[in-house]
């Protein structure tokens, strides 16, 4: 029988498997076709290189740079590259690509000389002021290259998923409905749009810049922060269990006390939400 489930529904899934896959294949590929073109070179020129030698040095630098990647995203997390913060978010960035090129520069050379001495050679790495300023030349534009792919990504998701987004005050005569606290929100999904009422939300988790609206199985992100949306949804029906989280108080079926203190949430869909001991009293109001 054929599965007619959406693509992305068949993949969020395994998206973390994906996106980890994806960053070892890529450096992966990166490694290996720079180790074949340095060897073609060596013998262009007739150096004096062992084959061996430029592998280690292309995948030493590699895996380096591939283990590196969380730390360039929660870089990017604590200083997303936005309008009207980029003065702020691109000095960060710079500083940030330093670190990670002193790292990158420092885990690759341990691991040449690891290598090299299980090979039987010795590694020199050169003078480090001068090398370090080479390394950085190519690692700031790595650095980049990791941005702008997970920005792609994070914009063909986007769209394939639905981004929501408050309603705007419009621009003659009074709202259709009170704009301070939404009755509706508006989904904008590839190139169309359509509304979700506020009573459908099922909970709302906070994700780095975003609060994920979760309507009928599906997450839609909204560009703001808990801070900002709680005192706009009706708090008779929405309730802040947790700093990440707020459930509509119609699609709680269940609560389940922990040894901790804190407490379980069985939500309509099945999904588990956390609650925190400090939130517990407002759920029992």
């Amino acid at each position: 029988m054929t599965d007619h489930k959406p693509l992305l529904d068949r993949y969020l899934p395994h998206r973390r498997l994906f996106e980890v896959g994806f960053w070892v294949l890529f450096f992966g590929l990166q490694a290996t076709i720079n180790s074949v073109i340095v060897n073609m070179d060596v013998d262009r020129v007739r150096l004096d290189f062992a084959r061996w030698e430029p592998w280690v040095w292309e995948w030493s630098s590699n895996l380096v740079l591939m283990a590196l990647v969380p730390v360039i995203l929660a870089i990017e997390a604590r200083f997303p590259l936005r309008y009207g913060e980029l003065r702020r978010s691109v000095g960060a960035h710079v500083l940030g690509s330093i670190a990670v090129s002193v790292l990158h520069v420092v885990g690759m050379v341990a691991l040449r000389h690891l290598a090299y001495g299980l090979l039987g050679g010795r590694y020199d790495f050169g003078y480090w002021p001068r090398e370090l300023a080479y390394e950085y030349l190519k690692d700031w534009r790595t650095y980049a290259t990791v941005l702008l792919i997970v920005a792609a990504y994070r914009l063909l998701l986007l769209r394939l998923q639905g981004e929501a987004r408050l309603l705007d005050e419009p621009d003659d005569g009074p709202p259709v409905e009170p704009v301070a606290r939404p009755d509706r929100f508006l989904v904008r999904k590839l190139g169309k749009e359509f509304l979700i009422a506020a009573s459908e939300i099922e909970y709302l988790q906070a994700s780095g810049n975003y609060v994920n609206l979760r309507v009928r199985g599906r997450d839609y992100p909204l560009r703001s922060t808990m801070a900002a949306l709680e005192p706009r949804l009706d708090a008779a029906r929405f309730v802040r269990v947790h700093r990440s989280y707020i459930v509509n108080l119609d699609c709680l079926l269940e609560i389940e006390p922990l040894d901790t203190g804190d407490a379980r949430l069985s939500m309509r869909d099945g999904t588990k939400v956390p609650c925190s001991r400090r939130y517990r009293a407002a759920i029992r109001g």
